[in-house]
């Protein structure tokens, strides 16, 4: 339920908020506004004592955020990717949210695994150990198959976590609905569906058979590409709430000096991270969406294991070549180019000028290449790209948005196994090559064909879809329907924990 019932968790969350100091560092992080700071301290002395104290050991921020729960843990861990927004000292503050949350015991992971799999623990596995890493959501153990002495990492989720998150992510709507009746400037970033988004992603990682079936698919696109290795599923012994994966051996890819102790080519190892990123991206449309270091490791002959699958990023074969083109017009720095591929992909509003836009692009991309090459950054330039195109009327896209906030984290990743990657010189042949075989002649003719097999299939029902367009042509249009007004707001004007809320999201945003 998504009523004004929610207005609670919103007092709460923003009390949590100012009870912990963590609204004013969020608020200084932002820039807020002086208006908006000063409701948010008069609002706050109001509703502070109902907040919850959460641990004082902690940060403010990650402080607030571990004390309200799951889902706040889980948005959390999204702004830690994302220093490109929320500012370096808040994404590190953040990154405390990625792998070192408190584990549940465990026994009750072995009851869990028993009841989903209908198997006995000590039958099925040798070797069954205390948690190894604890997330927002699951945990994981290390066990040994008895039968074949093979080690697996079998993944837990959380006891009672759908509920918990449901009830988070009702509110979360709310308070995006509350946002942009008050605040229609933010409707531009659609947080209702940032808010959409973020319930499909996290629904997706409830279900351990979705996240097996997709680390499946992306062992199947990747099982080509050398030195890279995605751990085989165990479909016999997953379920809903249990995932078992072969397990990786190696070093976890934040613990620089010792994969540098190891012997390991660290310069070819940064440029292999941001070259498989993309060739993912680009080429399957299915990129690993939470590429930091503790989701890598890197295996004693010098592979990359990738680990955790509950968050991946898609993009249809249309988006990855507009994209592409994009790319590759700010490497040939073809100003020019890069507008019109915005035009043509109904990105920018036509009425605007494609002269004036190419301008606002080369005030982007220019301080970009005239910076040294160790600090050229990808995801800088598409954060910046994003800041001009707001100025032109265009959209928030989703995809995109995710996929630049990957491309900075693997960016950070590369970078911290090989400090000089010059990120243009390894994009390059990446980018190059993937629009010779997808927008040449070659991709015309292979579009040609996709495109009749499609006719074949619906050749007997082109008539009647023909007909049937026709007839709703020339019928009236339907009167607008009348849209009921937001009953929740009469609740909002009475209770000021919304106001505390929409504070929070506001910030958040």
């Amino acid at each position: 339920m998504r009523g004004p019932h929610n207005i609670w968790r919103l007092v709460q969350t923003g009390a949590t908020f100012a009870r912990t100091g963590a609204l004013g560092e969020v608020l200084h992080a932002f820039n807020a506004p002086p208006l908006l700071r000063t409701l948010a301290r008069i609002v706050s002395w109001t509703f502070a004592p109902l907040g919850k104290r959460g641990d004082p050991d902690l940060p403010p921020i990650t402080r607030a955020i571990t004390a309200l729960g799951p889902a706040y843990i889980k948005f959390g861990q999204i702004l830690s990717t994302r220093p490109d927004v929320v500012g370096e000292d808040l994404a590190l503050q953040l990154t405390y949210l990625q792998d070192k949350l408190p584990p549940f015991p465990r026994d009750v992971a072995r009851q869990t695994v028993e009841y989903e799999l209908g198997i006995k623990v000590d039958e099925v596995f040798s070797e069954f150990s205390e948690p190894i890493a604890a997330a927002s959501i699951a945990q994981v153990h290390r066990a040994t198959i008895a039968a074949t002495g093979e080690d697996v990492a079998v993944k837990v989720l959380r006891p009672r976590i759908e509920r918990a998150f449901r009830t988070d992510l009702d509110a979360f709507h709310f308070s995006a609905a509350v946002l942009e009746f008050l605040l229609p400037s933010s409707r531009r970033l659609r947080p209702t569906d940032v808010i959409a988004h973020f319930e499909s992603v996290v629904m997706g990682e409830l279900d351990l058979r979705l996240e097996s079936a997709s680390a499946s698919e992306f062992r199947e696109n990747t099982k080509g590409d050398a030195g890279f290795v995605v751990p085989v599923v165990k479909w016999n012994l997953t379920s809903k709430r249990v995932m078992t994966l072969g397990w990786g051996e190696g070093i976890p890819a934040n613990e620089v000096e010792n994969i540098r102790a190891a012997g390991h080519d660290m310069e070819a190892l940064g440029n292999r991270v941001l070259c498989l990123f993309l060739s993912h991206a680009l080429r399957d449309g299915l990129f690993h969406g939470d590429m930091h270091q503790g989701n890598l490791k890197i295996a004693a002959n010098g592979d990359i294991i990738a680990l955790d699958f509950g968050i991946m990023g898609r993009i249809d074969e249309y988006t990855r070549r507009v994209y592409a083109e994009i790319l590759y017009g700010f490497i040939k720095r073809d100003y020019r180019r890069v507008a019109e591929v915005h035009f043509e992909a109904g990105y920018v509003p036509a009425d605007q000028d494609v002269d004036e836009f190419a301008r606002a692009l080369r005030a982007v991309g220019e301080p970009i290449f005239g910076m040294d090459a160790t600090r050229i950054s990808m995801g800088r330039l598409l954060h910046y790209l994003f800041e001009v195109t707001e100025w032109f009327g265009m959209q928030t896209r989703t995809e995109l948005i995710h996929l630049q906030r990957t491309m900075v984290v693997v960016e950070g990743v590369s970078r911290s196994l090989n400090p000089q990657i010059n990120i243009w010189e390894v994009a390059h042949p990446i980018v190059e090559d993937y629009i010779t075989t997808s927008i040449g002649p070659r991709a015309v003719m292979g579009d040609l064909a996709k495109t009749a097999r499609i006719l074949a299939r619906f050749g007997p029902r082109l008539p009647n879809l023909v007909e049937a367009a026709l007839i709703r042509q020339s019928q009236d249009p339907p009167a607008p329907p009348r849209h009921r007004p937001l009953r929740a707001l009469g609740y909002v004007a009475i209770g000021g924990g919304a106001t505390l809320g929409a504070v929070w999201l506001i910030s958040l945003l």
